[in-house]
């Protein structure tokens, strides 16, 4: 951050935008006292502070949510709302008198939780709830909210904004941190722009419009991820067909459930869901990474079933998978090195037994142009980049190796509107030259620009399936949450 002076008003909804790396957590980090500033002020009902932690923060009424939430699974609501802050009697807890206040909170407020309810039974939503909860019991009047909608549906995500209108109405701020122009329109007042470390713009919401704000973020015309092509019947070879899958969580309990599904050659399959319903699971399965358990099915023209992780990216198949940190970079090695990651021993990257150092190092260095990675030097450990570097890292490493079916699951997670047009560029290049792609997000906007066909999944089945002319967003919000269009 450069010198950034940002008021923010007492019973407002602002909203806080710009690229990756534009420095809107960083801001909100320091006002929570996570980060300490090298210079400037914070001033609190025209008061100068210095808070060296969050408690501080949090003492003086100011909260926020997290993207990742920071609950307890195995605890109820009411122990992770007081958490750090337990009413105790003789000396030991007093769950009792917890559950009351709890309760009595949720009620001044509109939410509707049950407090001895275990949290790892909640939907993602209402987990959202409890976080926010429990910054309104320890006296915030100031509220962050960081991405608070990249993981609800739209159903989820409405009732989201209408608790924050609510607490604007009881004289509460709302901060929303979000890259989801569209929503940041319907929702805020005023929205602050940020740019490279600076506050470049304070717009009304009223007075301006999504473009106005992506050149406003970007510095330039936008060619954003807003492009959505007719809807063309798939005239393709079938790369996937599997029936009846079935397989297992880490847990040992069921994560999919006669799932059923078809991709084409050259279209866009969308998988539509809320996080933790099979979609993990699925991506594995039809990468060789988790064991099927049931059903079967062939991927470009050979069994599914005893597919190794070795063998799909043989026959050509590749995986940009969620957890890129684990699962799809090794840390301690180079961008070029992670390039060249199961190619190694191919050209460019090797010429005949032995490694191609020179090869390796020039088409990284097209890669990292092709795909604006920055800084865009080949010999940097790849953990030196920033998250959404390294995820573009992935991307391009995974649609370089000449795929047949591409398998991306939260493709452009953590990337800016810049970045994500480009993904999805990207992917309509790849289903243009005749690639199948198989696209998880939890971003249902993501899925409905995209997506050729859309098959939603909920608690491991298939709860819908959609082609691009019958895409409707409320009935695929409904079946994510288990739910028919006409269900209460």
């Amino acid at each position: 951050m450069d010198d950034v002076s940002l008021d923010i008003r007492a019973g407002e909804l602002l909203a806080l935008v710009g690229e990756n790396g534009a420095g809107k957590s960083s801001l909100m980090n320091v006002l929570y006292g996570l980060y300490h500033p090298d210079s400037g002020d914070i001033l609190l009902d025209g008061q100068p502070l210095r808070f060296k932690s969050p408690r501080d923060a949090i003492a003086r009424g100011i909260g926020m949510v997290h993207q990742h939430f920071m609950l307890v699974p195995t605890l109820t609501v009411a122990e992770n709302v007081v958490l750090g802050r337990e009413p105790t009697r003789w000396g030991r807890m007093d769950l009792e008198r917890a559950n009351a206040e709890v309760a009595a909170t949720c009620q001044r407020f509109g939410f509707q939780l049950d407090p001895k309810a275990r949290v790892d039974t909640l939907t993602v939503g209402s987990q959202q709830k409890v976080e926010i909860v429990k910054a309104l019991h320890r006296g915030a009047k100031v509220l962050i909210l960081d991405e608070p909608t990249a993981v609800l549906t739209p159903q989820e995500a409405e009732d989201l904004f209408r608790v924050a209108r609510g607490l604007k109405e009881q004289g509460h701020t709302v901060v929303f941190i979000s890259h989801k122009l569209r929503e940041v329109l319907s929702v805020a007042e005023r929205i602050a722009v940020m740019r490279r470390g600076k506050l470049v713009a304070e717009v009304k919401a009223a007075d301006t419009t999504a473009d106005i704000l992506a050149n406003l973020m970007v510095g330039e015309a936008r060619t954003g991820p807003q492009v959505v092509e007719p809807y063309h019947p798939p005239t393709g070879a079938t790369v996937l067909e599997a029936t009846g899958l079935k397989a297992l969580a880490d847990s040992g309990l069921p994560a999919l459930n006669d799932v059923t599904l078809t991709v084409h050659a050259g279209e866009i399959v969308g998988i539509a869901g809320v996080d933790g319903n099979g979609q993990r699971e699925l991506a594995e399965v039809l990468t060789g990474l988790r064991k099927l358990e049931g059903g079967q099915g062939t991927l470009l023209g050979k069994p599914l079933k005893g597919l190794t992780p070795d063998e799909a990216r043989r026959r050509g198949v590749s995986h940009v998978p969620e957890d890129r940190l684990r699962r799809a970079v090794v840390k301690g090695m180079s961008v070029e090195e992670n390039v060249a990651l199961g190619r190694q021993g191919q050209p460019p990257f090797a010429r005949g037994p032995w490694l191609d150092f020179k090869g390796r190092h020039e088409r990284t260095q097209k890669l990292m142009g092709a795909y604006d990675v920055r800084p865009p030097n080949p010999v940097l450990p790849v953990q030196a980049l920033s998250g959404g570097n390294q995820q573009k890292v992935v991307v391009a490493r995974e649609l370089d190796s000449d795929p047949k079916l591409v398998v991306v699951v939260q493709p452009t997670r953590g990337l800016d509107i810049s970045a994500v047009a480009q993904v999805h560029s990207r992917l309509r290049e790849e289903r243009a030259r005749g690639v199948g792609v198989l696209l998880v997000s939890l971003d249902l906007e993501e899925v409905l620009t995209l997506a050729d066909r859309v098959y939603v999944l909920f608690e491991g089945r298939v709860t819908g399936t959609f082609t691009r002319p019958e895409f409707d967003e409320r009935d695929i919000g409904c079946r994510m949450l288990g739910r028919g269009p006409t269900d209460g």
